[in-house]
């Protein structure tokens, strides 16, 4: 594949970036890739994201896609970023191909640094269904066409090109979530108050890949005991007594924990929260200052519908 778009492009083989996803255990077929390369290639233009944003979705049902501008050293800077991404979704490995761009000059080193610290606070804590993939990948690129001053330290101009590359990829990252397979609703499980951050991560991991939590948001029911559940056999040190629940969407915020034992709350207004598209499961373990945020979605008889005839 890398020699074919050398042949097309004189791009050395050594410097393409290959990414792919299918059936595990199924080679992939180059012939459709040779027949169709000299037409990819002729088709390359600037404003071509969208298109290779639709070109790479699979059960994907919306495209994934979004760009920002920033400035540096009085230089307007440019990041971009498409994804896919909607089945076998799980932290660190998952069949999401994740690909971003940016005009901005920044030395490898640097860039390096910034992918691998915010990918362990965005696209490692995303969720669909709990499996993991053999093929999972997110690259950056940069060109240094922008012409600001190279960010070669961790300085004021490095936190500006975080803070800028992590508007797009919590963007993707609930765009994903949002769109797993057979899902109608986003969740984002918030937790706070966390002894440090290892356990925060790790309680917003168990609680947004529970499975019964998944299919209750489906149903709109809010069975906290799920919730407290999931953070037990997590593994973390918590101390439940401590530990606060909540629900939240654009219908208000609803109750229904506080130190461990569950409160009275309305079933009625409990459906309203619920029954919204976005919804934020938020988990104050009162033990600390850190926190954290976990995205998935919940749990519908479409998810076994699309996977139980996936070859088919």
């Amino acid at each position: 594949m890398c020699a074919l778009v050398e042949k097309q492009t004189g791009i050395a083989a050594n410097d393409v970036v290959v990414a792919s996803t299918g059936v595990i255990g199924q080679p992939l077929s180059l012939e459709p890739i040779a027949s169709g390369m000299a037409a990819l290639v002729e088709g390359l233009c600037a404003d071509g994201s969208q298109i290779a944003a639709e070109g790479i979705m699979t059960t994907d049902t919306v495209l994934k896609e979004i760009a920002v501008e920033f400035e540096i050293g009085g230089k307007t800077c440019r990041m971009g970023g498409i994804a896919k991404g909607s089945g076998m979704i799980h932290p660190n490995m998952a069949t999401m191909l994740v690909f971003l761009t940016t005009d901005a000059a920044i030395a490898p080193e640097m860039l390096k640094k910034a992918l691998s610290s915010d990918i362990a606070d965005t696209f490692n804590m995303v969720s669909v269904d709990g499996d993991t993939s053999t093929n999972d990948m997110v690259s950056i690129l940069a060109n240094g066409m922008a012409d600001n001053p190279v960010i070669t330290e961790d300085n004021e101009d490095f936190a500006i090109f975080m803070k800028a590359l992590n508007t797009v990829t919590v963007y993707l990252c609930r765009m994903i979530a949002g769109d797993g397979e057979g899902a109608t609703k986003l969740l984002e499980c918030k937790v706070s108050g966390a002894q440090n951050i290892a356990v925060a991560k790790t309680v917003a991991k168990s609680v947004i890949c529970s499975s019964l939590l998944k299919a209750a948001m489906f149903g709109a029911d809010a069975n906290w005991g799920r919730v407290l559940c999931a953070i037990g056999y997590s593994g973390a040190d918590v101390d439940v007594n401590k530990v606060d629940v909540s629900f939240r969407s654009a219908k208000g915020t609803l109750d229904v924990c506080k130190n461990g034992a569950g409160i009275p709350f309305s079933e009625e207004f409990a459906k309203e929260v619920l029954l919204e598209k976005e919804i934020e499961i938020l988990i104050a373990l009162n033990n600390g200052e850190a926190d954290a945020c976990a995205w998935g979605c919940d749990l519908t008889y479409d998810y076994v519908k699309i996977n139980g005839d996936y070859r088919t």
